[in-house]
């Protein structure tokens, strides 16, 4: 098999245009932008590093002024470009960014229609406009992806949104629990498990599956940790392989992390580690690999969990040695 190569992770705004109620950029004004020339300088430094694939992230990339142009320049510096937007603007957009060279796109969508999905997100249009902006990446070559966040008060709507991503054309999809400072409590574990099992238990040539671990855990003891105590799945250890192929940079705070969860962590071990030494861009520093190297070891017993498909990922890299693209 191959040689994996490393995922680039990118903030590059933290400016939002949705109102989402479990995120900290909903409504954002922020004005701060990774810039273009701040791009041109990081390229070199990732391929050199390894990285295959390169992610941008918000807030809300589709208002980056930009970001078109920080798509090309990825893509022909031979990366393969992704974004995840929350969909507002994909349609107007796709089509150029497909031309810039996207590669993949994930949009945000979290029920089974705009009926729900709008509501949670507190933002109306956000669903009609996602699906039609992955029908047509679908139709431009572009791979559409879609993340969900799950919790108490949208599980039920996970078969209805199953297939409705089945019919769009979907490719991939993760379902990833609702994470919020507090114990999240579910009424009934069992129904949880009676309407989303077969979610993930469903036959792949009808039905779109979703990645990695189901979002409430695999095993009892998984499942025991989430419901109880609100632990979303993590690596199962000794070892948390997904910080040897990770690097997701606040371009505004400057700071590189092994995982795009701890940036969002506070008095976690090592905060990452200086985007810049001496004025440039650097990665892979002693610094870095110092941060990647303790979440390595300490991440399986110390993490609260992380996404289902970053959870997948390690375990699959244990077993396998490898996983195909694009499954982070």
């Amino acid at each position: 098999m191959k040689e994996r190569q490393r995922y680039l992770f990118i903030r590059i705004l933290e400016a939002c245009n949705a109102d989402c109620f479990m995120c900290e950029f909903a409504l954002s004004r922020d004005t701060f932008r990774f810039s273009p020339a701040d791009f041109a300088e990081l390229l070199p430094r990732a391929v050199a590093a390894g990285v295959g694939y390169v992610r941008f992230t918000g807030g809300e990339p589709l208002l980056h002024a930009d970001v078109v142009e920080l798509v090309r320049q990825g893509s022909a510096a031979g990366m393969k470009m992704s974004l995840i937007t929350n969909g507002m603007l994909l349609p107007r957009q796709i089509e150029r960014l497909a031309v810039a060279g996207l590669a993949q796109v994930i949009v945000s969508l979290d029920g089974g229609s705009a009926d729900t999905h709008d509501v949670y997100r507190r933002s109306p249009g956000l669903f009609d406009n996602g699906l039609r902006g992955l029908r047509a990446a679908a139709g431009l070559g572009v791979l559409p992806r879609v993340n969900s966040v799950v919790g108490p008060h949208n599980y039920a709507e996970m078969p209805q949104l199953q297939k409705v991503l089945t019919e769009a054309g979907v490719r991939q999809w993760e379902l990833s629990a609702l994470k919020l400072e507090r114990i999240i409590s579910y009424p009934d574990p069992d129904h949880v498990r009676a309407v989303c099992d077969p979610v993930y238990d469903a036959d792949p040539d009808e039905l779109l599956v979703p990645l990695g671990k189901r979002f409430y855990g695999d095993t009892a003891e998984e499942q025991a940790r989430f419901f109880t105590a609100s632990v979303t799945p993590r690596a199962t250890g000794p070892l948390c392989h997904v910080v040897d192929d990770v690097i997701y940079l606040d371009a505004k705070e400057e700071r590189a992390y092994a995982c795009s969860c701890l940036p969002h962590r506070e008095g976690a071990g090592p905060g990452g580690a200086p985007l810049r030494e001496g004025g440039a861009i650097r990665l892979d520093t002693p610094a870095f690999r110092a941060h990647a190297d303790f979440f390595r070891e300490e991440g399986p017993r110390s993490c609260h969990g992380c996404s289902t498909t970053a959870a997948g990922y390690s375990d699959d890299v244990a077993r396998l040695g490898a996983v195909p693209p694009w499954q982070y």
